[in-house]
């Protein structure tokens, strides 16, 4: 049988190179990654969670919850390697980053339908391909896809990842452990500021020095990943109102809700490294040093990594792709994951394996699935597909892309709930045709 190229093994490209091959297609994976790296990438493995952070929300209430599970009901690769690799989080699904990415990375590199070609990419094989590239494609790639899409062109825009710092260094007699509004397990260090501290913070956040990064504006920061320091300069209480809101946590010594509160989440099994919560960041490193410094827990914070900013390529799906995430103008050459517009690694995640799935099948002689519309999954393949959609921007899931019940459910988490329900009910009959 006609084998699939499979550029990249990030998320969506290791899902994808997984079900191709769990469906008896043969699969190449390229892979530029140990020989070429980016300066988000640190480790040599698949899958790697650059930005550190959880999964997001594990509860069927929200959309992301419902995507997961709709994943790990059809046999997700990732979302195998996240339940095994776990750490507690509170409400959310966050995993151990190397143990994930080894766990990934021994799975695709043991399967005997896949075969690992290391070494950068600049030019598409003939054949069947999926790119599955991500948002840091090399610049000789980005630069022969160019040329596939007439006027269209891909977007760009910047992401940014939070600092880590080790656990030893942050100072518990300033900080508890809680979650907000005492929801799970107490898995985040809160590290409150008075009023003063903050006023002080705020200043020399929004006056803060930022490393250079090449065509880099405000205006094209995707809202999911804004910088702290570009959200700092919206206003005094943005912050207050984001990733330092103090609601749902009481300070154990007061027990009253601090001015502010900076939260770190736990970022592997052992505990001993934690992620500044919200803290995506382009400062230069020592800017960041002193200024994270003056959150009263973490004056001596030691830091093993700091924020990073990096460029993000995505297409104009809507006018390029179909609800397979093929090229239109070319059907043998097939996107997945961020670069397809998706946001977020669960996102990516569905995105590869709902662009293999189809491949395998239409290899094979087989009629598309068609993921229905109330299915998290074909949500996101047809939201991105929209050719109604005018200025596309990068979307992570939501229930505002999947249809309206059609009848009312008091209180947003009932409806929410409601919404989870109908769609694994609508997937539950389709398991059979999509494993196969």
């Amino acid at each position: 049988m006609e084998h699939v190229t499979v550029i990249g093994a990030g998320l969506a490209g290791s899902e994808a190179a997984w079900q191709l091959a769990k469906r008896g297609i043969p699969v190449v994976l390229r892979e530029m990654k140990p020989r070429k790296m980016t300066p988000a990438h640190h480790s040599p493995d698949f899958a790697e969670l650059v930005c550190s952070n959880s999964l997001r929300g594990a509860g069927l209430e929200n959309a992301v919850g419902l995507l997961k599970e709709e994943l790990r009901r059809l046999g997700s690769l990732i979302l195998e390697a996240a339940d095994a690799t776990r750490v507690e989080a509170g409400g959310a699904l966050a995993v151990d980053r190397h143990a994930f990415s080894g766990y990934v990375t021994e799975k695709i590199c043991s399967h005997p339908g896949i075969q690992v070609v290391e070494g950068e990419v600049t030019a598409l094989p003939e054949g069947e391909v999926l790119v599955a590239s991500g948002p840091l494609t090399s610049d000789a790639l980005a630069a022969h896809l160019l040329t596939l899409f007439g006027d269209s062109r891909p977007l760009n825009f910047f992401d940014a990842a939070a600092p880590l710092v080790t656990f030893e260094s942050v100072d518990m007699d300033s900080a508890w452990f809680a979650s907000r509004y005492d929801k799970g397990t107490a898995d985040y260090v809160n590290c409150p500021l008075t009023e003063e501290e903050y006023q002080a913070f705020w200043e020399a956040l929004c006056t803060a020095e930022e490393a250079e990064v090449h065509g880099f504006e405000d205006k094209n920061v995707f809202e999911g990943c804004m910088p702290v320091e570009v959200m700092a300069r919206r206003g005094r209480d943005t912050l207050r109102y984001g990733p330092l809101k103090p609601r749902g946590l009481r300070d154990p010594k007061t027990g009253r809700e601090p001015y502010a509160v900076v939260q770190l989440r736990r970022d592997n099994a052992e505990g001993s490294i934690y992620n500044l919560v919200g803290f995506q960041t382009h400062l230069k490193f020592g800017e960041q040093k002193r200024v994270f410094s003056m959150i009263p827990a973490l004056r001596n914070a030691e830091y093993v990594r700091y924020g990073v900013m990096h460029r993000n390529t995505y297409l104009d799906s809507p006018r390029l792709l179909d609800r397979y995430y093929r090229l239109k103008t070319q059907p043998r050459i097939t996107f997945a994951g961020q670069m397809t517009g998706v946001e977020g690694y669960v996102e990516s995640t569905a995105s590869g394996f709902l662009a293999a799935v189809e491949l395998s099948r239409r290899l094979r002689g087989l009629p598309p699935v068609d993921f229905p519309a109330e299915t998290a999954i074909g949500a996101l393949g047809l939201y991105v597909s929209n050719e109604s959609v005018g200025s596309f921007q990068p979307m992570n899931i939501n229930f505002g892309i999947i249809p309206p019940l059609g009848y009312k459910v008091k209180g947003k988490r009932n409806k929410n709930a409601e919404l989870s329900k109908r769609s694994l009910d609508i997937l539950e009959p389709l398991r059979e045709e999509i494993l196969g």
